[in-house]
C-alpha cells in the first residue's frame, strides 16, 4: 500500500516538473522578443522564481523514481532507455538554469525562434517516456 502512495507522489512530482519544463522555456521565448527594460525585468523575476520552485520538484521526481526502481527491481531495456531520457531532461533542466542566469545578466544571444525549438525538447522526451513506461517496447 505504501508503494502505491509513493507511486502517486512520483507521478505528481513528474507532472509538476514537466509543467515547469514546459513553461520556463516559453518565458524565454517571450523574454527574447521584448526590448522594454521594465518587461525584461519582469521576465527575469518570473524565470528566477519558476526555476527555483521547480528545481526541488524535479529532484523529488528523480528521487522517487530511483526509489521505485530499487524497490521494485524493474529491469528491461525500456527502463534503461527511460533513464537515458530522464538524465537528458536533468541536463536540460540545468541548462535552463544556465539560461536564467544569462538572461539575468542581459547576456542572452539566442533568438525567440531558437527558444521556440528548444521549448519542444521536453514534449518529445515526455512522449517517449510515456510510451516506454506504458508499452515497454523492448
Amino acid at each position: 500500500m505504501f508503494m502505491l502512495w509513493f507511486k502517486a507522489f512520483h507521478i505528481f512530482f513528474v507532472v509538476s516538473w514537466f509543467a515547469g519544463l514546459f513553461y520556463l522555456p516559453r518565458i524565454f521565448v517571450n523574454h527574447a522578443m521584448v526590448k522594454e527594460q521594465g518587461l525584461r525585468e519582469h521576465f527575469k523575476l518570473m524565470e528566477r522564481k519558476l526555476y527555483r520552485f521547480v528545481t526541488p520538484i524535479g529532484a523529488l521526481a528523480v528521487f522517487t523514481g530511483l526509489w521505485m526502481w530499487f524497490d521494485y527491481g524493474f529491469s528491461g531495456d525500456w527502463l534503461y532507455a527511460k533513464v537515458i531520457l530522464v538524465v537528458g531532461l536533468v541536463v536540460y533542466h540545468f541548462y535552463c538554469g544556465h539560461l536564467v542566469k544569462e538572461f539575468a545578466a542581459d547576456r542572452n544571444t539566442k533568438s525567440h525562434v531558437w527558444y521556440r525549438f528548444f521549448n519542444e525538447v521536453p514534449v518529445f522526451a515526455l512522449l517517449a517516456i510515456v510510451i516506454l513506461v506504458v508499452v515497454k517496447p523492448f
